[in-house]
């Protein structure tokens, strides 16, 4: 029995759990593993990769490389990152433009995955709202593997976010599951009317809570690890300091919002994906049967521990650490479960991280934080000197304004305008260009990088009708973060591992999105529309 359902324009089946076999070939690997750590910079490879001795310093060692790799886009942010790595296409393409946007029909922002018309369902807490793929406008790899491969295929995935578990997941997943707003583990109406059987059983014999009181400490010496260990900048959780060790206590005394958090902000939380991972595995015999199944896991601890301690911290180098143990685990579990010739794995990132920008102002840079109320109010008033009393400005996300339908209007009929509105928002410290979206449409192939970087993340009705890029070392929100055209946002590595995959350092040019479609060569899928391209270099 199928259920057809129209998603983006093309056409899907809705497959129940387990059900119409379909011949696949013998040969290819059994298994396409993604992993996706969140936050991690390509320099970290060279900088901390000493550090390392377990799964990352394997699939760097053993695997092809790709030292070079970086998005070609502006907004290096999670949705978009884990959409990119699991379509091959570019935010222009998919649709997936930032973590949120604007929507004008509602007057107000929206979350990627956000959706009322579907229901969450929950391992714990069940009230917070639904969630789906919905506005994904492109099939992903996994859903290409069901369609045109193997109905039978099991697509399993895993991450601490919604977007990366529901991106890496796409619309025709088995197993998506994420920790929901609620402190519990979730999934959503659209993959399972009711929870798993064994992730369920799982997550009753594991519960997050036994952890409440543990010290996060250094795994190794401190001798081992670069720079200082409280730098400045650095903002820690509520009630933590900027040095080790760090405990995973409730504000009470008891397991709660501050402990959840805190864990969140920790290792263990990692280690708690890569478990239900093997959990999987074993479970759902993922690569062990005829069919070609499909593993995923966004790691997230680095991303919420960077953003509160910057790249240069020991917290997060100690993450990298034991992630790095963690994926030796989960890579000798496959090797046990599946086989070393019969899994494929892809590493890569979502986006990189900016420096803290109090330090880079003290190395004597051109460095600060943007506060969006101040744009907000300097570009108001450009707007009303312009264009008469407002306000102009309905709202800002994803490096985007998006303005009032009469100001709309206004700008469109008046090229003098147009320019005096760029005049004036250049004005403001930290911003180093501004577009106006409507012009973004056929520049992809703009020789300007900036233009082009635009380009790639716009997308008709989600963009904004002004489009800003930032300065290096200029940023907004937490002590460190990312979402800009600078290369430590877009620099990220590429590492292919396993079956059918040739080791080696290469130094061509790639992107993140050329795992989906490589993924797809090895076990003869067309994916229907990418940006990235086939790593022919890396195959055997």
């Amino acid at each position: 029995m199928k259920q057809f359902t129209c998603v983006g324009g093309w056409l899907i089946a809705g497959l129940l759990w387990f059900t119409s076999v379909a011949p696949v070939s013998a040969e290819g690997p059994k298994l396409l593993v993604l992993l996706v750590v969140d936050q991690f910079r390509a320099d970290y490879v060279e900088t901390y990769g000493g550090q390392w001795s377990g799964g990352l310093r394997r699939l760097i060692d053993n695997g092809a490389w790709f030292t070079e790799a970086a998005y070609p886009y502006l907004n290096t942010v999670t949705c978009a990152g884990h959409a990119t790595i699991a379509t091959g296409a570019y935010p222009s393409t998919h649709g997936m433009i930032s973590n949120s946007w604007w929507d004008r029909a509602l007057s107000q922002s929206v979350r990627c995955t956000f959706d009322p018309d579907v229901e969450v369902v929950s391992y714990g807490i069940p009230h917070e709202p639904g969630e789906s793929p919905n506005r994904l406008r492109v099939p992903t790899l996994s859903d290409e593997l069901r369609l045109q491969l193997d109905s039978d295929a099991r697509v399993v995935t895993f991450s601490l976010k919604e977007r990366s578990a529901i991106m890496l997941g796409g619309h025709l997943a088995d197993v998506v599951t994420w920790f929901g707003r609620n402190n519990a583990w979730v999934t959503s109406s659209v993959y399972t009317k009711r929870p798993i059987p064994f992730l369920a059983d799982f997550i009753q014999a594991s519960p997050i809570e036994v952890l409440h009181g543990t010290r996060w400490s250094r795994t190794l010496a401190a001798t081992n690890y670069l720079y200082e260990d409280d730098i400045e900048g650095e903002r820690p959780p509520a009630n933590w300091e900027g040095t080790f060790p760090h405990l995973l206590e409730g504000e009470q005394g008891l397991p709660d919002e501050q402990f959840y958090e805190r864990w969140r902000t920790s290792p263990y939380s990692d280690e708690a994906l890569g478990q239900m991972a093997v959990a999987a595995l074993e479970q759902l015999q993922l690569g062990q049967r005829a069919s070609t199944d499909y593993l995923a896991i966004g790691f997230s601890a680095l991303d919420h521990v960077g953003h509160r301690f910057g790249p240069k911290s020991h917290e997060v180098q100690d993450v990298l650490i034991r992630l790095d143990a963690t994926l030796g685990r989960l890579l000798d579990e496959l090797d046990r479960w599946v086989g070393q010739d019969r899994y494929v794995v892809g590493l890569s990132a979502d986006h990189g991280v900016s420096p803290i920008p109090e330090q880079m102002i003290a190395l004597g840079f051109d460095a600060g934080r943007l506060r969006f109320r101040l744009v907000r109010e300097h570009l108001e008033s450009v707007l009303e000197q312009l264009l008469g009393p407002g306000p102009h400005v309905a709202g800002m996300a994803a490096n985007s304004v998006y303005l009032v339908p009469t100001a709309q209007r206004q700008l469109a009929q008046n090229p003098q305008l147009r320019v005096g509105v760029l005049e004036g928002f250049k004005e403001i410290p930290g911003i180093q260009k501004v577009f106006f979206a409507d012009t973004l449409a056929e520049r992809r192939l703009s020789e300007d990088h900036l233009e082009r970087a635009a380009a790639l993340s716009y997308y008709p009705g989600r963009t904004g009708d002004l489009v800003y890029v930032l300065k290096p070392y200029w940023m907004s929100g937490a002590a460190a973060s990312h979402g800009t055209a600078n290369f430590y946002d877009r620099r990220v590595p590429v590492v292919l591992f396993g079956a059918n995959i040739k080791a080696g350092r290469y130094a061509s040019v790639a992107s993140p999105a050329d795992i989906a479609p490589t993924m797809a060569h090895l076990v003869g899928v067309t994916l229907a529309q990418v940006d990235g391209r086939v790593l022919a270099e890396a195959l055997q």
